[in-house]
């Protein structure tokens, strides 16, 4: 089957799912192969397969096959660690709103919230998704009961792992979900704004839960930030506080986004999920 659509006017365009399992032969690459160079090859392959298909376009897709490459190692790292919490990927806000994953009681706080924010002023409280939520192990073991790891890459299994997150709307507690990642393929200076803008609002609601709950001891919600290459001025772009910590003196600042990781191989990747999913 061919992972190249021809669309009107003669423009072609990668059909990703189809390319990204077709391009890795159904397996996963070498532990030490760098993401970089795969998809580099990847493109080259394209390339060859249409000659139509720009640079632009292709880097277009490398974004989705990162997340598909970190998604099944988090699925594979659960699967085998059995004290490990488990990160799914999101699709964006347009689609779904991470918030309806909390239990109907705590979502009516948030969207409370919002409705009041509206109401007494000129702004909106507005969010986005992070790519990926990480739920309490305990939980989804529950929920999901027998899983194996994904050894056949194919669109049907990637369908399924996105879907993921359907089986937990409506069912964590102010506990359960335990934090999110957000993943770039690389960062410029307008998406390190992003990440922490996104940590802090996260933490922000997750703060105002915890005043309308009454609980006087969270063990807190983490916000992790992930991409093939990281340097020291990302690293301390992202240094930046979570803008609600600054409004009271009773406790320290908390940082917007707790820990960075580079992750350009899937070695890389399963040491960075032994940190954020243990």
């Amino acid at each position: 089957m061919s992972y190249i659509r021809v669309l009107g006017g003669g423009k072609s365009q990668v059909i990703k799912d189809l390319a990204f399992c077709a391009l890795l032969k159904g397996v996963l690459p070498a532990s030490d192969k760098q993401f970089s160079i795969l998809f580099d090859e990847f493109d080259d392959e394209v390339r060859k397969e249409d000659s139509r298909i720009t640079r632009e376009a292709l880097s277009n897709v490398h974004g989705d096959w990162y997340e598909w490459l970190l998604a099944v190692c988090a699925w594979n790292y659960f699967v085998k660690n059995e004290n490990s919490d488990l990160a799914i990927p999101l699709p964006n806000v347009m689609q779904f709103d991470v918030t309806t994953l909390y239990e109907k009681r705590l979502y009516d706080l948030i969207i409370d919230l919002k409705q009041k924010v509206a109401e007494v002023s000129e702004v909106q409280l507005i969010t986005s998704n992070p790519d990926f939520v990480i739920i309490d192990g305990d939980l989804a073991r529950e929920i999901l009961g027998q899983i194996s790891e994904i050894e056949d890459i194919t669109p049907e299994n990637l369908t399924e792992l996105e879907g993921t997150y359907q089986k937990f709307i409506g069912k964590c507690n102010f506990e359960q979900i335990e934090g999110y990642i957000s993943v770039k393929k690389s960062l410029r200076p307008d998406r390190r704004l992003q990440i922490p803008h996104e940590g802090s609002l996260m933490k922000a609601l997750y703060a105002h839960l915890q005043t309308r709950e009454w609980i006087t001891s969270p063990k807190g919600l983490k916000y992790y930030a992930v991409a093939t290459k990281i340097t020291e001025p990302d690293r301390n772009a992202l240094k930046t506080v979570a803008t609600h910590s600054l409004t009271t003196v009773f406790s320290l600042p908390q940082a917007a986004v707790d820990e960075v990781h580079e992750v350009n191989t899937l070695q890389q990747a399963n040491l960075a999920f032994s940190s954020i999913l243990s």
